[in-house]
């Protein structure tokens, strides 16, 4: 772009364009060129399993695309050959060709202190039956897997058996890989070389240059940023990777820039795209690219976001499960959800408006997205809580 300074507000139009939403939303049901496009843009998606609305994972695409069929998106992840899962960012859904370069994070990789495989008598041989048994029946579940004895469970205490975790050692460790999702969630493994195309599987990379790839992967996801936004997006640590950013520069892959605003020296990506504006509206997933570094959110848009779900209710201030609301290029709302499913029905449980947002376009398009989330969830009605000027607001636009 042969820029040398931004405007904070040009920034975020950069930052949005390269997650995707400088583009509409497909004017039908979205299918699998929309899902590969996602995808393949943003680098990964992260896995969240929390229910109360849909897992965080469909929501990234849902904010993108609108409406689509989820058991299609699933069968083409777990099915195309073209997607695997692993510990990226956090566990996350990524490109096959990302295999190679988390090989240097599944070989660092180590049995945590409080892992309770530690103290399991002839841990070793155990572990061994464990890949034994994948090789020999295939594709398994930890419910395939014998027992084995493990730590005693206090009550109201989250339990994982002693075959998940040794399911989870492996696949951390990259002696397995995840086949598929079961309608519970629950993961299928299976040997990475039933799954993944040789191409990946045997490709073999320093742990330089994967960081340096993977440093120019979350540029290109991220458009601009700092040594921290870019280290945060495949969780490396700055001082780290920080020396491979110059070599991106002389590459031509980085520029330095100036952004308005900010303190640390920050970088634009030679594929960032600067459009004149960002349209449209969107309800962001709380694991969002867009958000998920909270510095990086309050530098973009002057947004403060904590997630409240393990802040005791009396204590929350916003609500248990938040999502953002993003009009344009600013974040004009955060609105507490929950998809009822037993009386089919979406729930606002509370929202707020951001300081300085237009209420009454901020409340036309939060219903109008409300009611597209409605459809696409498959329940019958939306009921908002009438807790404060803005709720009430809002639920007279519903209405």
């Amino acid at each position: 772009m042969g820029r040398t300074r931004l405007s904070t507000a040009a920034a975020r139009r950069i930052a949005l364009a390269a997650q995707g939403f400088d583009r509409e939303r497909p004017a039908g049901r979205a299918d699998i060129r929309h899902f590969r496009r996602v995808i393949d843009r943003l680098g990964l998606l992260q896995l969240d399993f929390v229910n109360v609305l849909m897992p965080a994972q469909f929501l990234v695409l849902w904010s993108r695309l609108g409406s689509y069929e989820r058991k299609r998106l699933e069968r083409f992840i777990y099915g195309s050959g073209e997607y695997t899962e692993q510990w990226a960012h956090e566990a996350s859904i990524v490109p096959a060709s990302s295999w190679p370069l988390l090989e240097f994070r599944r070989r660092s990789c180590a049995m945590h202190k409080n892992n309770p495989l530690r103290k399991l008598r002839n841990r070793k041989a155990y572990l061994n039956a464990v890949l034994e048994q994948v090789q020999r029946d295939g594709a398994l579940t930890s419910g395939d897997l014998p027992p084995a004895p493990g730590p005693e469970r206090n009550p109201g205490d989250w339990h994982r058996s002693m075959p998940r975790w040794a399911l989870e050692y492996h696949f951390a460790r990259g002696s397995l890989a995840v086949r598929d999702r079961l309608p519970n969630f629950q993961r299928v493994y299976d040997l990475p070389e039933r799954i993944l195309p040789n191409e990946h599987l045997h490709r073999s990379m320093s742990r330089q240059d994967a960081q340096r790839e993977l440093l120019q992967r979350a540029a290109a996801a991220l458009g601009v940023g700092t040594l921290h936004d870019f280290a945060d997006y495949y969780r490396m640590l700055p001082r780290e990777v920080g020396p491979l950013l110059q070599d991106l520069v002389d590459a031509g892959d980085l520029s330095v820039i100036e952004v308005e605003g900010w303190n640390d020296p920050a970088y634009l990506a030679s594929t960032a795209r600067a459009p004149h504006a960002i349209k449209g509206a969107s309800l962001l997933s709380p694991f969002d690219p867009v958000v998920w570094f909270r510095p990086r959110a309050e530098r973009l848009f002057d947004f403060h976001y904590r997630i409240e779900i393990y802040v005791p209710a009396a204590k929350r201030r916003w609500g248990y499960y938040v999502l953002p609301f993003r009009v344009g290029d600013q974040i004009v709302a955060r609105v507490d959800l929950k998809a009822d499913r037993q009386s089919s029905r979406l729930l606002v449980q509370n929202a707020h408006e951001e300081e300085g947002a237009d209420i009454d376009e901020c409340c036309a398009r939060l219903a109008a997205e409300l009611l597209a989330l409605k459809d696409w969830l498959c329940l019958d009605d939306i009921h908002i809580s009438r807790k404060n000027s803005f709720t009430r607001k809002l639920a007279a636009t519903v209405r």
